[in-house]
């Protein structure tokens, strides 16, 4: 559908009714998976783009400068300045905990749904709508794909056992032979004749299989386990 470079009042309350929409379904598909950018923020963030190339096309007549002029406008800065703000909006939602980056995601998401905005805005109904539906595939569909690609899990495992047995190698033996990698990190002494020792051990597990890991059942029936803690890592 193709729309006029200066839009009618009625095209541009089209324009602004798609965005919404556009904006608040990607919004809600966030908010219903507890994300930091939800409903609220998508709709605001397509709104200002669609708005400001609204803006570009109403005064594309007005562009360049007269003879005596040394000052050029240009009215695509408009969206242009709205892309480079949500850059900065999107780095503002990544944040990085140890090993793990989290906010990714959401951040692409503001950016994509940036775009959407503009196509709208511009008039472009139609890329705008197939933009909106390939986002919310990615984000609905390619979600049943992210839970079941195997990741790297890690975590820092607390033993306890007696000074003078061979607990560490048979530990390695017995994790080895599960699938399991491990690495030793400190031995301490906790009275007499007993020790904590303490592992890293990681392995390979897509999110779907759940939480806790079967590494801690396990863990839990075969020694006496102290303490067990999971590692985070990757990008969210």
């Amino acid at each position: 559908m193709e729309m006029p470079l200066y839009p009618s009042v009625t095209d541009i309350a089209l324009r602004l009714f798609l965005t919404v929409v556009a904006g608040g379904l990607i919004g809600i598909n966030r908010e219903a998976g507890g994300h930091s950018a939800g409903f609220r923020t998508t709709v605001l963030a397509a709104l200002a783009a669609s708005l400001a190339m609204i803006l570009a096309n109403s005064i594309l007549d007005v562009g360049g400068k007269t003879s005596g002029s040394f000052a050029t406008m240009d009215p695509m800065r408009l969206p242009l300045g709205i892309l480079t703000g949500m850059g900065f909006i999107g780095g503002g939602a990544i944040l990085k905990q140890g090993n793990t980056i989290s906010g990714v995601t959401t951040a692409a998401t503001l950016w994509a749904v940036t775009v959407v905005g503009l196509c709208f805005g511009s008039g472009n109904l139609i890329l705008g709508s197939v933009g909106t539906a390939i986002i919310l595939l990615t984000l609905i569909g390619f979600k049943w794909v992210d839970l079941r690609v195997a990741r790297r899990r890690r975590a820092h495992v607390v033993i306890e056992g007696a000074r003078n047995t061979p607990t560490l190698a048979e530990f390695f033996q017995t994790l080895h032979a599960q699938g399991y990698g491990v690495t030793f990190l400190s031995e301490t002494d906790v009275g007499e004749e007993r020790k904590h020792m303490t592992f890293e051990v990681h392995w390979e597990q897509p999110e779907i299989d759940g939480n806790p890991p079967p590494l801690l059942d396990f863990l839990t029936s075969k020694y006496n386990l102290q303490s067990f803690e999971m590692v985070a890592e990757g990008f969210r």
